[in-house]
């Protein structure tokens, strides 16, 4: 594992191919440098290696690559990047820039989609989060989200909401070791919070989960998300309270088969890229996104924290 080209993010080797993420340097209040380690920033290389272990992929890529997958990303692309999953991140100026020619198998969601194709970029209509693959990988975890829950509700803020440490008990701070965040979510009744993969991972296991607006956050990221599972007019909870009282969202529908079709078994292979034309979430008109993306803006805004 290595710093990446660009700040704040980190290529992980996978079998001879970089997995990019993204994983910055802060200082804590002591002046100490340590890396941020943002749980859902993690995912992407887990979900990468648990594909080649379930696909039997035991060489290792004979060209280097570079690979994109969880996470708001795409700004970070590089000319030949392969993208499978990734989103674009609302507070980038991707939209109005133009990115390199890159080789796009799935986005996250729609929104992805239209900016990427405004671009000129070819993007096939196959979309998720491969966090929703996690239980593929992690049968410790299906069965925790089996049982009984251990937890009532659960609190996930993204890091940049995380509060000084209080008396709530509920509340799991994202940079914690992984493995401690993936079961608390696994074993909890309900999760409610502004870390997107706090949700993308509660629905990967069954728990319900709902959106707490973001003091920091731009409202892409979610909307993509859910439009990216057929579900445009999500309703973020105001607070902790309301997130409780509207309980989880309805559950989308999730292109599961589609977005692991869409692996880029060929970087490690050296076969032809096997991309499905389309996958099964109903397609909607650019007018339709659009009209999701702004009850979702008007509901949160664009984000005050990079």
């Amino acid at each position: 594992m290595g710093r990446g080209s660009a700040p704040g993010t980190v290529d992980t080797d996978v079998q001879g191919i970089a997995a990019v993420h993204w994983n910055p340097v802060r200082r804590d209040a002591d002046g100490t440098a340590r890396s941020v380690d943002n749980f859902g920033d993690l995912i992407g290389p887990l979900v990468v290696a648990g594909m080649l272990d379930r696909l039997a992929v035991t060489t290792s890529a004979a060209v280097r690559r570079r690979l994109l997958s969880v996470g708001s990303v795409l700004h970070f692309a590089r000319e030949g990047d392969v993208v499978w999953g990734s989103g674009i991140n609302g507070k980038e100026k991707v939209a109005s820039s133009s990115l390199p020619p890159i080789d796009v198998r799935a986005v996250r969601g729609p929104a992805t989609r239209r900016r990427l194709r405004a671009q000129g970029i070819d993007v096939p209509p196959v979309f998720g989060d491969p966090a929703l693959l996690l239980p593929l990988f992690m049968p410790d975890l299906v069965e925790i989200a089996r049982a009984e829950p251990t937890r009532d509700v659960t609190i996930i803020p993204n890091f940049h909401d995380v509060e000084p440490a209080g008396e709530d008990s509920r509340v799991i701070d994202p940079r914690r070791p992984i493995a401690e965040v993936l079961r608390a979510i696994a074993g909890s009744r309900l999760i409610v919070g502004s870390s997107l993969h706090g949700v993308v991972v509660a629905e990967a296991f069954g728990r319900p989960a709902r959106v707490v607006r973001s003091r920091s956050e731009h409202y892409l990221k979610y909307f993509d998300y859910y439009a990216g599972t057929g579900r445009y007019d999500v309703q973020f909870a105001a607070d902790v309270s309301e997130a409780i009282a509207l309980g989880g969202v309805e559950r989308g529908t999730y292109d599961l088969k589609g977005l692991q079709d869409a692996f880029p078994i060929d970087l490690w292979t050296g076969g032809d890229p096997s991309t499905p034309l389309s996958g099964s979430v109903p397609q909607e008109t650019d007018d339709r996104i659009a009209a999701g993306e702004k009850f979702a803006e008007g509901q949160m805004g664009s984000g005050t924290t990079g």
